[in-house]
């Protein structure tokens, strides 16, 4: 028999009365009720009220000690029940007490609100903040998560298996984590971003479909959905085309969603949008499809305008129905947000009774163009119309799609019971960066572009489509995925286009452009992110809720003290010397 228990407490309940029995947990609570002691204590399963007549049995005992009792369990008086603990009807008499770990500092916390702590304190104190109820929840159910969708993959058809996690540094993407050789001075490991490569090299190995739950690994700053070390589920399958793939995924997040969330969830198939049509319509390429709200173009409405913020400008609108006699202050508010999302300002007019406009923009606009707004838009009484403006259309879509979220927000109009899923796809292969002048990827380097080689040869980059796709819930980018390019005079293209030559491709993927010389399969492949995945089942701000020791928002390690410096000795074997940063430069 273990000496520590013969129950957990989650199995202390009224068959037990009478019954000796050995119990071992945290203390909760000392509580003295007249000369009656009561020590709740808690284990990993719950909780149990213990109670002794003996004044010195709890003497001295701090809370959060671990302790082990042993004594009689009996029914609780009638009307002391306690029906929010599943031992709720039963207490325990305790005939002795055994301290085997004594809390000898002052918690920085109550574990009960440790949720309403500094998150810089509870990450520093992790330990004690994972033994609150809540944020233990979201652990098991993590583990039950990951349990769940590797049974699932197995019963796909899937093989797990562990990539690398000292790799390569890659070009693409993110910044590399690094990591120095000891053994070759001068040359560095970097950690996956994501294990792209390797999961390429296996379908060319004959794999067929393989998974695995993958570390991945990015030097960004962090945010509420980005942090620098998280986990996908990574996939891949040859001899696939994109309906294939995008039906996995649609299985995985149905049955997961359905599985660990009561909120009503998208059926698949889940909706597709072509990603021209997500920014035109929705302002962004991660759509809250539960906003019904939607953004459209007046462009043409008022090609002839005489206002001079919408003179050779993408002209973007936002009807909303209802709201026209809202306060002023209300309306202020949305003037607010648009300035503090970086907008010059926002126009708005109202539809009125007698078929009149009224607002700031309505003495900018001509008879007729008052008509064809009214009539090209829908307008009813009460109606307001909101103008987004600007000269550059990608900078004017993402900031109607931001005044959408808002107003969306303000107006109430989110289902906080449903997920709604949605599928992005045809995503554009390139996207000119203004700053550098140049054509850089979109999306993924490794994608197949909807012509393959010819798209490369013929078409501005601009025009290219590839198969690339995003599952998105709620306005989050849940997965990413595609289907490859496995032909390599294209792959080989199309890093051109972005500035390298094919030499240079070539010594940067070495591994990728030997091993499709022997023969590579037509495949494709998508990673749900897994973290996001719980956050959002869960309700939770952040992803740092759902991971058991994750970094502050700046990114460091508060508890185990990293990032750090290193000894001398260290630096020498690795042949490295740091530079100090010059402070008067």
């Amino acid at each position: 028999m273990n000496k520590y228990r013969t129950h957990l407490l989650k199995d202390i309940n009224e068959t037990l009365a009478g019954q000796d029995v050995v119990v071992s947990g945290w203390v909760e609570n000392i509580r003295d009720h007249g000369g009656v002691l009561f020590l709740d204590l808690r284990d990993e399963t719950s909780t149990l009220q213990t109670v002794s007549n003996d004044d010195d049995m709890f003497k001295g005992i701090a809370k959060e000690s671990v302790v082990k009792l042993t004594g009689k369990i009996r029914r609780r008086e009638e009307g002391t029940e306690n029906d929010r603990i599943s031992t709720g009807n039963v207490e325990m008499v305790v005939d002795s007490l055994e301290m085997l770990g004594s809390c000898v500092h002052e918690l920085p916390f109550e574990i009960m609100t440790s949720k309403q702590t500094k998150d810089d304190v509870r990450l520093k104190y992790r330990y004690l903040d994972m033994r609150n109820e809540a944020v233990k929840k979201n652990m098991v159910l993590r583990s039950d998560i990951l349990h769940f969708l590797r049974n699932k993959m197995y019963d796909l058809g899937f093989t797990e298996v562990q990539t690398p996690i000292l790799t390569a540094s890659s070009p693409e993407g993110a910044r590399d984590f690094v990591v120095p050789s000891r053994l070759f001075k001068g040359k560095f490991y970097a950690l996956p971003q994501a294990p792209q490569i390797y999961k390429e090299l296996l379908m060319v190995g004959g794999m067929g479909k393989y998974f695995q739950i993958a570390p991945c690994f990015r030097d960004e700053d962090a945010r509420a959905d980005r942090t620098l070390e998280f986990y996908q589920l990574d996939m891949e399958m040859s001899f696939v085309e994109e309906d294939e793939v995008l039906e996995v995924g649609e299985s995985i997040f149905y049955d997961t969603f359905t599985k660990f969330s009561n909120k009503e969830v998208s059926k698949p198939p889940f909706r597709r949008i072509a990603y021209r049509d997500a920014m035109e319509m929705y302002g962004s390429d991660k759509p809250d499809l539960r906003n019904p709200l939607i953004i459209k173009d007046a462009s043409v409405v008022l090609k002839d305008t005489t206002f001079g913020p919408f003179k050779k400008s993408t002209i973007k609108v936002i009807v909303c129905d209802g709201i026209g006699e809202n306060s002023n202050s209300w309306f202020n508010e949305i003037v607010d947000y648009a300035s503090s999302i970086g907008m010059p300002g926002i126009g708005y007019i109202t539809l009125m009774s007698d078929g009149s406009l009224k607002g700031p923009i309505d003495k900018f606009l001509s008879d007729e163009e008052r008509k064809n707004l009214i009539h090209e838009f829908d307008m009813k009484e009460n109606s307001v119309m909101f103008f987004i403006a600007n000269r550059n259309k990608l900078h004017a879509q993402k900031f109607a799609g931001l005044i959408r979220n808002e107003l969306g927000r303000k107006m109430n109009l989110i289902d906080n019971n449903k997920l709604e899923l949605c599928i992005i796809n045809d995503f554009p292969m390139f996207e000119f960066d203004e700053q550098t002048k140049k054509w850089e990827f979109c999306h993924n380097p490794f994608s197949l572009p909807h012509g393959g080689i010819k798209d490369y040869e013929e078409k501005d980059p601009g025009e290219i489509l590839a198969y690339q796709f995003d599952f998105v819930c709620n306005g989050n980018e849940m997965a990413s995925g595609a289907i490859r390019n496995h032909d390599l005079d294209s792959l080989a293209k199309g890093f051109e286009i972005v500035g390298y030559s094919r030499e240079e491709v070539e010594n940067r993927f070495k591994s990728i452009f030997t091993a499709f010389k022997y023969g590579c399969p037509p495949h494709g492949g998508m990673a749900p992110g897994i973290d996001r995945l719980i956050m959002l089942i869960q309700d939770e701000p952040n992803l740092r809720e759902v991971q058991a020791f994750p970094t502050s928002a700046s990114g460091a390690d508060l508890m185990m003290g990293s990032p750090a410096t290193l000894m001398p000795i260290q630096l020498k074997e690795l042949g490295i010397k740091v530079v100090e940063e010059d402070k008067n430069e």
